[in-house]
């Protein structure tokens, strides 16, 4: 089975009311030096294909291209052992999922979010056996998701658009990578799942039907790129030269797609053809669409999440979060 999507599992933390747009803008970028620093990088990784275009950037020294010494991509196999390093400050900076960094923020871990990675839109999903055809014909029905993830997230935020809560349906608890079997095995008529999960369930059984997705709010499910602060104040060169490489790797995987979901899927360990519809639910975030999407990100999508989970009781608290995201090296990396 392949296991890249634990990066998925949220921690119980704080949550997030709004980011504030200006964020910390006002340290200019032409603070930040044009060349990086000397001395290594470590990133924390998970094996999910949001991050992949690091990967590409090491296979194709795009690190070096920009001056960096040395890169260290760190891979971990779950959430709890990055979350550990990078609270630990054995790492200098990590990819995680964006309620995983407010979380992270909330309880007064000192890192900032200093890029967009990458958004979910049918890499997310409700699926059915085919007798449910929406979320409102959810009502009184058994559903198979797992809790205090980013299933539990889009489940609610499905549930509140359409004017019913969790308490409208006959929760079934079960990890993600079984929601899909319970769906084919007949033991539950709807589930709430993710890549490749979804795709194997609608491979074995022809019925299975998706209902609604992340799509239906991009954003909504998505992963950033987080720096500790004090590496934001020693290395700001490092990371301008960090984002620049991610940029030139997506650029990269636009102009040769084949070549580049080759090297992700061989870091992440499966064969293309396994995460082929995986890669198509998910868009990468270059750093000019960082700046287009980032007022989209804190004005709509942030609120809209911190509410998704306080319902879900994932995020136990509100958290200002107005300086939680510095933009600075975007648009420094971007000059």
């Amino acid at each position: 089975m392949v296991s890249f999507l634990n990066r998925r599992d949220i921690i119980k933390a704080g949550a997030v009311a709004a980011f504030a747009g200006a964020g910390l803008r006002a340290a200019h970028a032409q603070d930040i030096p044009s060349k990086p620093e000397a001395g290594a990088v470590k990133m924390g990784i998970e094996p999910w294909l949001g991050y992949g275009q690091w990967h590409i950037a090491a296979k194709k020294d795009l690190f070096k291209a920009q001056g960096l010494e040395s890169v260290e991509v760190i891979n971990f196999n779950t959430d709890a052992d990055i979350n550990a390093a990078l609270a630990a400050g054995q790492l200098n900076c990590g990819n995680i999922a964006t309620h995983t960094a407010m979380n992270f923020i909330a309880a007064g871990l000192p890192l900032k979010i200093v890029a967009l990675l990458d958004v979910s839109k049918t890499a997310d999903a409700i699926v059915s056996d085919g007798s449910v055809t929406d979320i409102k014909g959810l009502k009184g029905k058994q559903v198979a998701y797992e809790e205090g993830t980013t299933s539990d997230i889009l489940l609610n935020y499905a549930l509140s658009q359409n004017g019913m809560t969790i308490a409208d349906i006959e929760k079934v608890p079960m990890p993600a990578s079984d929601a899909g079997s319970a769906l084919i095995a007949g033991k539950v008529p709807v589930a709430v799942t993710y890549e490749p999960y979804l795709t194997l369930a609608m491979q074995q059984n022809p019925k299975v039907k998706m209902i609604y997705s992340a799509g239906e709010n991009p954003g909504l499910i998505s992963d950033v790129f987080v720096v500790r602060d004090e590496f934001l104040a020693e290395k700001p060169g490092q990371i301008v030269a960090l984002l620049k490489a991610w940029d030139a790797a997506l650029a990269d995987y636009r102009k040769d797609t084949a070549g580049g979901r080759a090297i992700i899927s061989a870091a992440v360990g499966a064969k293309p053809e396994e995460l082929a519809t995986a890669f198509d639910g998910v868009v990468f975030y270059s750093l000019a669409e960082n700046k287009t999407e980032m007022a989209n990100f804190t004005g709509k999508v942030i609120p809209e999440v911190h509410k998704a989970a306080r319902t879900a009781g994932i995020l136990q608290k509100d958290v200002d979060l107005s300086s939680a995201i510095d933009p600075r090296f975007v648009d420094a990396a971007t000059k």
